[in-house]
């Protein structure tokens, strides 16, 4: 099984600066798409679950599931809980096979999230995984976590210190970056990515980057975003191209499951693959 462990995963991608696209997969189509594209591009991907997704299937079905379908496939593999401030959620996931997960307490004050990180990182360690974290919301809502206002940026001491003293293994800043459909071109802080990949060695993970432009994405992955996320482009994809598999069907009046299955799959598994050569990945498995 080619599932391997986010530090390596990301350490690699930091090294020869491309990005690992983090993909947040919805159901078992969603997660054999994406990684039939990673597998015909070459590449190492990063599938993520979302709390709202583990909870929906169950811990220990969707990890079967994962099984099931990673078992087989020849690139590296990881799997990821995203956003999760819930501790319970956390434990849960790591005992049940997770490689990594996103501790997300940027609602606590700086001190006390630092505290639980530290928690985290620890009992990451007891079972191989590792853990990312964060000191700042990234604005905008997704599978029903975060918040549309804009969060405190922290000076970039605190930012440096939080990283060295907890441990984390990535780190998302908040850099102007947004969960969803930028309303407007976003103006991003860039520097900052820089700077504390600069400060601490620690790969970053670029969260909101469903319509960032191909320069944007560029950039910041050769400043040092190693960990790139994609949500909101998977969801539009599957869900767009249901839409319009469905309206044929309704005009034809043939309702064939099969043909659904397979329009939302080559939506998916091209939308994966665009990113992965965008992002650098293509050719990049061991």
């Amino acid at each position: 099984m080619p599932v391997v462990s986010l530090k390596e995963i990301l350490g690699r991608a930091l090294a020869d600066r491309y990005g690992v696209a983090a993909f947040n997969i919805v159901n078992d189509l969603s997660i054999e798409s994406v990684l039939a594209a990673a597998v015909e591009e070459r590449a190492p991907v990063i599938l993520q679950t979302s709390v709202k997704t583990v909870k929906q299937y169950g811990r220990a079905q969707l990890k079967d599931i994962f099984d099931t379908l990673v078992r087989g496939v020849d690139v590296p593999v990881t799997l990821h809980l995203d956003h999760c401030p819930d501790r319970t959620v956390i434990s849960d996931c790591l005992a049940g096979g997770w490689n990594s997960v996103l501790f997300d307490a940027h609602d606590l004050d700086v001190a006390e999230n630092l505290k639980q990180t530290v928690e985290v990182v620890a009992e990451a360690r007891r079972t191989g995984a590792h853990v990312e974290g964060e000191i700042e919301g990234i604005q905008g809502v997704e599978d029903d976590l975060g918040s549309d206002d804009a969060s405190r940026i922290q000076s970039l001491e605190v930012a440096v210190d939080f990283i060295t003293r907890t441990g984390v293994d990535c780190f998302a800043p908040a850099i102007g970056n947004a969960h969803g459909q930028y309303k407007q071109a976003p103006t991003l802080n860039a520097q900052r990515v820089t700077d504390l990949v600069e400060a601490t060695g620690v790969p970053m993970a670029l969260h909101g980057g469903t319509g960032l432009s191909d320069e944007q994405f560029t950039d910041l992955i050769a400043r040092g975003c190693a960990k790139v996320n994609i949500s909101t482009a998977l969801k539009e994809s599957y869900l767009k191209s249901s839409l319009e598999a469905l309206l044929a069907a309704r005009e034809k009046d043939k309702w064939d499951p099969p043909t659904l299955f397979r329009h939302q799959r080559a939506a998916v598994l091209e939308m994966a693959r665009q990113h992965i050569r965008l992002f650098g990945g293509s050719g990049k498995a061991w």
